[in-house]
């Protein structure tokens, strides 16, 4: 079974003689769960793993049986140490409050119960950890599975992960698409919206949410202003309703808006998104087209290679800490703009000759950044830089 990056890392945690609590979060279908089971069969350290995705909300309690279950197993084995994990954690209401509560107790009994808390939910998962639980955790984002995974686990080419995207439940699927495109919009999408948003979050137009994200996925890689949106969109309200049920779809790894780059951080929050979807598979399982039509039409086919490189590039900037923008004034345009530590490189995507490249020149001129790079049969192939990682360029 193929084994992430991230493995390793978990594994040397679970080592070290101290506590911990470790929040594992990322989309649905990345897999966290199979990463923790993995995790379990490297190490001797006793362990109980429970899921809160069949609790209700609103039995605050069950976290509490469960973690008293624990102490009295510890005691009864005598174990010096003990491992707690609890799956789809933000399902419980007021979970940081009640996982504070008995960590601190923990504590005061010198108590050695390390815990791994995991969760689809980026948006609950943050705001408890900032509100209660405050350097009592580390964090790690797990993010959809990049090209080079895909590649490796599964033996696809470029073209493939292009079309299909990173989910490796997927995979085995791809030689039946209309099989496939069922499987990611009734068990993928269908289930992220339902679960990760519309359950736990107050969400007053569920219809409008899940319209814009169906635009939004057609328009990934363009740029469209929020008054622009509410043209297509009935019933579409303000833009500050479109606004927040977008950033809704991005911290559920669905649908991101990426901002403009500017100089300011208020002009940066108040600019017209561009779509990008986090995984391809969001676009071509709801598209009419087949792999191999898609591949046929240059036009067609070189906004999925874009798509596949924004992807790549805003996957990566949630685990690498980099932040990713688009730039455009008049008709200059960059497509994408790398920020870190006060380091700037652009990015234009070239998929095909067809394309004029434009607005390089304009931004060079206005920001000086560290370095310029061309994605395309011209510069670095879009195949290459789906191989590297991002955070490499800096």
């Amino acid at each position: 079974m193929y084994e992430r990056s991230y493995l390793q890392s978990f594994i040397k945690r679970i080592k070290e003689p101290r506590r911990f609590i470790q929040v594992i979060m990322g989309p649905r279908q990345v897999g966290k769960t199979t990463l923790v089971g993995q995790l379990l069969k490297k190490t001797d350290v006793p362990y109980v793993f429970e899921s809160a995705d069949a609790i209700s909300a609103s039995n605050s309690v069950w976290v509490d049986q469960l973690w008293e279950s624990v102490r009295v197993k510890m005691d009864q084995q005598d174990a010096k140490e003990f491992l707690l994990i609890i799956d789809e954690i933000q399902k419980i209401s007021n979970w940081s409050e009640i996982v504070k509560r008995l960590w601190d107790k923990d504590t005061r009994d010198d108590r050695n119960l390390k815990v791994i808390l995991l969760g689809s939910s980026r948006l609950l998962l943050q705001q408890g950890l900032t509100e209660s639980l405050a350097g009592r955790f580390e964090s790690t984002y797990i993010s959809h599975w990049s090209f080079t995974e895909m590649r490796d686990a599964f033996g696809w080419n470029a073209d493939q992960f292009a079309w299909f995207g990173g989910y490796p439940g997927s995979a085995s699927l791809i030689g039946d698409e209309e099989r496939w495109k069922n499987y990611i919009n009734n068990s993928l999408i269908e289930t992220s919206i339902s679960k990760d948003i519309l359950m736990l979050t107050r969400v007053d137009k569920p219809a409008l949410m899940k319209r814009l994200f169906e635009l939004g996925c057609l328009y990934s890689g363009q740029i469209l202003s929020y008054t622009k949106l509410q043209g297509q969109l009935l019933d579409a309200g303000n833009t500050t309703t479109l606004s927040h049920y977008l950033t809704l779809l991005d911290t559920a790894g669905l649908l991101g808006g990426i901002e403009k780059y500017a100089a300011d951080i208020i002009r940066k929050r108040s600019s017209s998104p561009k779509f990008q979807v986090h995984n391809t598979a969001l676009i071509s399982a709801q598209s009419n087209e087949m792999f191999n039509e898609i591949v046929a039409s240059p036009a067609n086919w070189g906004r999925i290679v874009e798509s596949s490189v924004g992807a790549h590039l805003i996957n990566f900037a949630l685990t690498e800490g980099f932040k990713v923008y688009y730039w455009r004034s008049g008709n200059d345009e960059v497509d994408f703009v790398l920020e870190r530590r006060g380091k700037v490189i652009a990015l234009e995507v070239k998929s095909n000759n067809d394309k004029e490249t434009t607005g390089m020149k304009e931004f060079q001129k206005q920001f000086n950044p560290n370095k310029i790079l061309l994605i395309g049969k011209q510069g670095l192939s879009w195949q290459e830089f789906l191989s590297i990682n991002p955070a490499e360029l800096f």
